[in-house]
């Protein structure tokens, strides 16, 4: 990712992974074309160590993939939109896109059988809808254990994360005008306008 200096925030990174959770998982087929999975992942952090989990269907040849080549990009989308020229003092100017955005760089590896993929559900279930694990633990095993041999599950060692906001940092004559418009715009404008407030533009 082409990362300016001015845009560099990696502070960010983790907030925005568990904020955005569905990645775009990219690597390889075996005709070395990038193959993309959109999924949610769940991250875990021990010290300056952080391991991403996820899953994706046993019907979906990503995993074949990843059992072949194990690095791989989770990308993770945060707000983002449209600025117009209207926010600069003079004409000479060109529009642009503000986004936040996180690369993670990972070496993947399959879990295998049904009780680690089982504890790996469950905690993207507690990420996103703790009280459904009972529910879960209440279904008949033999509906459970069927769902569970229709996934492949995966843990992530995560090398290196890169986290970009562009937020025109760098052109701070716009800043006030900018965050105006934003935050009366769009729910993912009036996102951008609360980052600007926090990065203090």
């Amino acid at each position: 990712m082409y990362l300016p200096p001015q845009f560099n925030h990696p502070e960010h990174a983790l907030e925005l992974i568990r904020s955005h959770p569905l990645a775009s998982l990219i690597s390889n087929d075996d005709d070395g074309f990038p193959f993309v999975t959109h999924l949610p992942m769940h991250v875990e952090t021990e010290g300056a160590d952080w391991q991403m989990l996820g899953h994706c269907a046993r019907a979906n040849p990503h995993w074949r993939y990843l059992a072949q080549r194990s690095e791989a990009l989770l990308v993770f989308q945060g707000p983002h939109a449209f600025m117009s020229t209207r926010v600069y003092p003079d004409l000479v100017r060109v529009p642009t896109w503000s986004y936040l955005v996180v690369h993670v760089k990972v070496r993947m590896q399959l879990v295998d059988g049904e009780e680690a993929k089982d504890v790996l559900l469950k905690q993207l279930i507690a990420d996103h809808d703790a009280p459904y694990a009972a529910q879960w633990r209440g279904l008949p095993e033999s509906y459970t254990q069927g769902m569970l041999k229709a996934i492949v599950a995966f843990t992530g060692e995560v090398v290196d994360v890169k986290c970009k906001i562009k937020l025109n940092q760098h052109r701070s004559e716009a800043h006030e005008r900018m965050k105006a418009d934003y935050a009366q715009g769009t729910e993912q404008e009036r996102a951008l306008a609360q980052w600007m407030e926090r990065l203090g533009l």
